[in-house]
């Protein structure tokens, strides 16, 4: 089992292009069922199998959305197996997901957006360049992992766009606009400054870099913003994806269409873009409750 676990990675990283992130989560989620097999072979492996192992994962108190995504590896790498001759059918074709809740995620209002966008100090190298990511973020849509993998040389500051490397290794042109290019010059020249004062520098063609001169990573990310939301005494739930969802939404409100957006987004699928549509339904339904009087 072990060996075809070690194939099926090696495939997704060689021929794929898969990410470390989503490599390491493949890699956790097929150590999890190899360990629930114990010396069973993939060739021993039907339906029945997979099945109890859903309902071992519920038992240990694994929720649907996680069930669901183990249940998505374990299709890929049998789907592998089975296309190498390996095995004579893919057993998780017969097992179906989960049903899982609609959720439409909480977005910010103007005003709030502002405060966000705000919130790391401006006197700091650390603060101007956390400015510049959370401006890009929702100026740009892209996701975390894409921004922080980006280089100096994917950004055209005149032209206000960024060459990015989406899921698959996919490039892609994405636009900003003029807050971002403010805020992403003022911190090219603190990252000057930084780079003055250092002999060496582990990642020079890094665009964003933390204060050791490294390339930032998006767990990085995450912690800066939090940190910022503690210090602003803000009790936002803000993550930075949640910005990618601002600015497609935005952009879906004011009258951009969803092939546009999709292609902004990186979205393989136009069906993965028309949950925006929903995000759009659910405000205008507020709307119409707040202020219709027989609402």
């Amino acid at each position: 089992m072990q060996r075809a676990i070690d194939d099926f990675l090696n495939h997704l990283r060689l021929e794929r292009n898969y990410s470390p992130h989503t490599l390491k989560g493949y890699g956790r989620d097929l150590s999890q069922f190899r360990s629930y097999l114990g010396p069973a072979q993939p060739a021993d492996v039907d339906h029945i199998t997979i099945r109890d192992f859903l309902g071992h994962l519920y038992e240990r108190g694994n929720g649907k959305a996680s069930v669901s995504r183990k249940l998505a590896c374990l299709r890929s790498f049998f789907r592998f197996l089975h296309g190498r001759g390996e095995i004579a059918s893919n057993p998780a074709r017969l097992v179906a997901s989960p049903r899982l809740p609609k959720k439409v995620p909480p977005l910010l209002s103007p005003a709030q957006l502002e405060t966000v966008l705000e919130l790391p100090p401006a006197d700091t190298d650390g603060g101007v360049r956390d400015r510049a990511i959370l401006e890009l973020l929702y100026s740009s849509g892209v996701r975390v992992g894409e921004l922080v993998a980006l280089d100096v040389e994917d950004v055209a500051l005149t032209e206000r766009q960024l060459r990015v490397r989406g899921k698959g290794r996919k490039e892609r042109i994405v636009l900003f606009g003029g807050a971002a290019e403010t805020k992403l010059r003022a911190y090219l020249r603190a990252r000057s400054r930084q780079l003055a004062r250092r002999r060496s520098v582990a990642e020079p063609r890094a665009l964003f870099l933390n204060l050791r001169g490294s390339r930032l990573s998006a767990r990085s990310v995450q912690r800066n913003l939090a940190g910022h939301l503690r210090r602003g005494a803000q009790r936002l739930k803000v993550h930075p994806h949640l910005l990618r969802h601002c600015f497609a939404t935005h952009l879906l409100n004011n009258g951009a269409d969803l092939r546009s957006i999709q292609e902004l987004l990186g979205h393989a699928s136009l069906s993965t873009t028309q949950r925006y549509t929903q995000l759009t339904v659910e405000e205008l339904r507020r709307v119409y409750r707040d202020s219709h009087p027989r609402a």
